[in-house]
Parts: structure tokens; sequence; C-alpha cells
């Protein structure tokens, strides 16, 4: 099987399609897991540093919930960026005149990311639409908020505060909550236009946790 056939077959069951399936069909899973690995089975994969990237029926749903706010020229914020892969497919939606920020906790899982999303897109990070860099998930990356859209690819106890403030006005932030090994459930976070906050939650999810940075 190659990345085309799963793209279709995903297109297919999780209802994903416009520009967020564009990007995501341009984005090869292959670059962003290990020789080892199995790039184009729906599952998680282990990247190392205890660190997995997500299913790809997971960002699929990520991308549907969050498309209509990765309009071109919009800033967007990945939050547990792992292996990179969301950060650029994001980065494809918002284009040049766009800026998406993955941060991750660990320096190697950072360094890792940049490798990876340089195999076959390595002008996203050299036209400055796409910055991974070491950051606490908890705190969010304020001097580049606020953001249109907030990915966060790690459960959180709660939804992190920082975050919240760093939303922009008619952003919309997809967040999965609960304890490690515990419940967990994918939640949707809205702010309307005159920054009232709202949350629905959309189902069950298992994520690893989101780690503090002491």
């Amino acid at each position: 099987q190659d990345w085309g056939s799963a793209v279709d077959e995903l297109a297919i069951n999780s209802g994903l399609g416009g520009r967020a399936l564009q990007a995501l069909r341009l984005v090869d899973r292959a670059d962003f897991v290990p020789g080892d690995g199995h790039p184009y089975v729906d599952a998680p994969q282990r990247i190392g540093h205890r660190a997995t990237i997500s299913a790809p029926h997971m960002h699929a749903w990520a991308l549907k919930l969050l498309s209509e706010h990765l309009r071109p020229g919009a800033k967007a914020l990945d939050v547990g960026s792992g292996s990179g892969y969301l950060s650029a497919v994001m980065a494809l939606m918002v284009g040049p005149t766009g800026l998406v920020v993955g941060i991750d906790y660990l320096e190697p899982l950072v360094r890792l990311s940049r490798t990876n999303v340089s195999k076959s897109h390595g002008d996203l990070l050299g036209n400055g639409s796409l910055r991974l860099e070491v950051g606490d998930g908890w705190k969010g990356c304020p001097k580049d908020g606020p953001f249109d859209a907030i990915h966060v690819g790690a459960a959180a106890r709660s939804v992190p505060q920082a975050l919240i403030d760093q939303l922009r006005p008619g952003g919309r932030m997809v967040v999965p909550v609960g304890e490690p090994g515990g419940a967990q459930c994918f939640i949707q976070v809205d702010k309307d236009e005159e920054g009232t906050v709202s949350s629905s939650p959309l189902g069950s999810v298992v994520y690893v946790p989101l780690v503090r940075v002491p």
C-alpha cells in the first residue's frame, strides 16, 4: 500500500475533504515513521523518546474540526508536535503568508521533527510558515499568539488556561482531556468574537499525557 491509497481510504472513513485532504495527501507519513514502523497502517506508531505519531484517523479528525480555521494567512499552534507530521500538514494549509508553530518539550523530538519535515517539505521551514521549537505545552507560545487554531496532541488533566488565553476570538482548539491511563475525552473549545469560551466533548480517546515542564 502507498500513502495515496491510505489517504483515499481515510477520506471515505473520516469524511475529510477539500483543502485539508489535499494537504494530508501531500505529506507522506513514511517520512515521519521510523524505518521499522508501519506508516500506512491506521494506528499510532512509536517514534522514540516514549512518544508516538497519532493514527491517521485522529489526524484526519483534528483537521476536519480545524480546517475552517486553517485558512491561508492563519496562525496555528500544534502543542506536543512530536514527529512534526500534523504541523507540516497545517503549514501547507495556512500557506506562506500564515504561520504554524509546533512545540514539544523534548529537544531530541524537535530535532527529529525538523529532520522529518526536511525530507520532502524543507521549504516550509525555509519560508517561515513552519517553526518547530522546544516549548512547554501548558504555557503555549504567547509571543506568537493569538492563534486561529490550536491542536493539542497529548492529554491534559484540564484544558490549559494559557492555551484558552492564546486562542483568537473566532478561533478553535481541539484538546484531549483526562487522566493518564484513565478516561480521556477529545474536547472542542471555541472562542466567539466577543471572547466567550464554550467547549463540547466529542468522544473518547487515548493519548499520552501532556508533560508539565518543571
